[in-house]
């Protein structure tokens, strides 16, 4: 006889999304954050919580009216917003039931929220004070909404100085790219055409119901987002999730069987196992993470893709002394830290995370890594170098510098930046933002001034 786990009650999901809100405004990721929420509760947590990250602004914008005075505590503050960002669903959302957004009632989202209140001593003494700010919202809306539609930050969902960045560097396209952070990027797959043609797994798929289309060389895109573990071929390894904008380094680097490959900053491990169903590599997978680096040894196991020539290291690329026997290698995939502005949409907590002054640094540490991986590509070989970021400091400026600094160097056709945006309004955009960048280290000239 099996039992069935009983859903989460709306107050356990509400104190839950606080516990989380307070985390990232502490500057703690929502997926550790998750990590902690029981197994039976993370969907609808999760679910919820990742809406409050995209209506943050609105959420706190509300709580600064609603607040005589500053909150008493952090979490009584989260609690409070978590709630605002449900009740403030936009009218027209609430008649469609937009997939992405959790609609309840809203006299329901009050005393679950003054319940949730009760759940903790931070909290439970201005359970009072919650029932009163949410009342009186419900008693107001119109006039508060429109009272905070005037800020930048509400109207866009993200911090001042992210709108000016990327307004100053697309000066055409920013309205776009901010709004294609709204809706969350479609499930996309990559086949492991080691194991099924993409041909074979269309079809496999349309049997089962699951609509999709093709992208790319190796790319499904599902018309809805579906767990992994019901959609057919994943215990097999017959795919693995990952966006188009990411599928295109499998398509730019140059990989041939029999190359020395490094895949530094490996982890997840997407691109590391594309390259593998591609062709025979000697892999090294690098990454400063263990942790990190196990999950791409599981990931590869799943794919079928380990074994002798795959060898993993943990370690700081940009530390040679640590981890470099000083063999070359003929390609290097530089996939480096960066500030992940490109897929907000599925993270949308990074934009609460990040600083502007967070900029500077992240673009230093990346020319440190690249600087030192470039030493270990052999004459002739390649590095690609990649980023998922918006920000042309870690992108297109930081390529220019680097076509400069790096000696031996050329550079060859590569996407550049590409931008999530939709292709037509209304619709979504077909994939996150990315910026490749790929180069050549010259040749070793020989007699007669020929490449060697």
């Amino acid at each position: 006889m099996t039992s069935s786990v009983a859903a989460p009650a709306l107050s356990d999901v509400l104190f839950a999304c606080a516990g989380c809100l307070r985390d990232v405004l502490a500057g703690r990721s929502l997926t550790e954050s998750l990590q902690e929420v029981p197994d039976e509760w993370r969907a609808p947590v999760q679910s919820v919580s990742f809406y409050v990250m995209r209506q943050l602004a609105t959420g706190q914008a509300l709580s600064e009216l609603l607040l005589d005075k500053k909150a008493p505590n952090r979490l009584v503050e989260s609690l409070l917003v978590v709630a605002l960002c449900l009740l403030a669903v936009d009218e027209n959302q609430e008649r469609n039931k937009v997939r992405h957004v959790p609609v309840y009632d809203a006299h329901t989202v009050v005393n679950q929220a003054v319940k949730a209140a009760e759940k903790h001593k931070k909290t439970a003494s201005f359970k009072g004070l919650v029932n009163a700010c949410l009342r009186n919202f419900l008693r107001n809306k119109a006039s508060l909404m429109q009272a905070i539609a005037v800020r930048s930050e509400v109207k866009w969902g993200f911090p001042k100085w992210w709108i000016r960045q990327v307004r100053q560097a697309y000066p055409e396209q920013w309205q776009g790219i901010l709004a294609s952070a709204a809706t969350p990027g479609p499930m996309t797959l990559r086949v492991n055409t080691r194991q099924i043609s993409r041909e074979a797994l269309h079809r496999l798929f349309s049997e089962h119901g699951i609509e999709a289309h093709e992208t790319g060389h190796a790319g499904l895109v599902l018309a809805q987002a579906q767990p992994v573990t019901q959609i057919p071929g994943f215990e097999q390894g017959w795919w693995s999730v990952q966006d188009a904008g990411a599928q295109l380094a499998g398509e730019i680097v140059p990989v041939h069987h029999g190359m020395r490959v490094l895949d530094a900053c490996a982890a997840p491990g997407g691109k590391t196992a594309h390259m593998l169903e591609l062709a025979d590599l000697d892999m090294t997978v690098l990454d400063v993470d263990s942790r990190r680096l196990a999950r791409v040894a599981e990931n590869l196991a799943r794919l079928k893709l380990d074994g002798p020539h795959v060898h993993m290291l943990a370690a700081d690329a940009a530390d040679l002394s640590q981890w470099w026997d000083g063999a070359p290698f003929d390609l290097v995939l530089a996939d480096v830290p960066c500030t992940a502005s490109g897929i907000v949409r599925r993270h949308p907590d990074i934009k609460w995370l990040r600083q502007e002054a967070d900029l500077a640094k992240t673009a230093a540490l990346q020319r440190a890594i690249v600087q030192a991986l470039w030493q270990t590509v052999a004459p002739g070989g390649y590095l690609l170098y990649v980023t998922c970021s918006l920000f042309p400091i870690e992108g297109q400026e930081q390529a220019r510098y680097l076509e400069m600094s790096l000696p031996d160097t050329e550079r060859l056709g590569a996407p550049g930046q590409i931008l999530p945006l939709a292709e037509q309004a209304g619709s979504v955009a077909p994939h996150d933002g990315f910026y490749y960048a790929l180069f050549r280290k010259k040749p070793v000239a020989g007699k007669g001034g020929k490449e060697i």
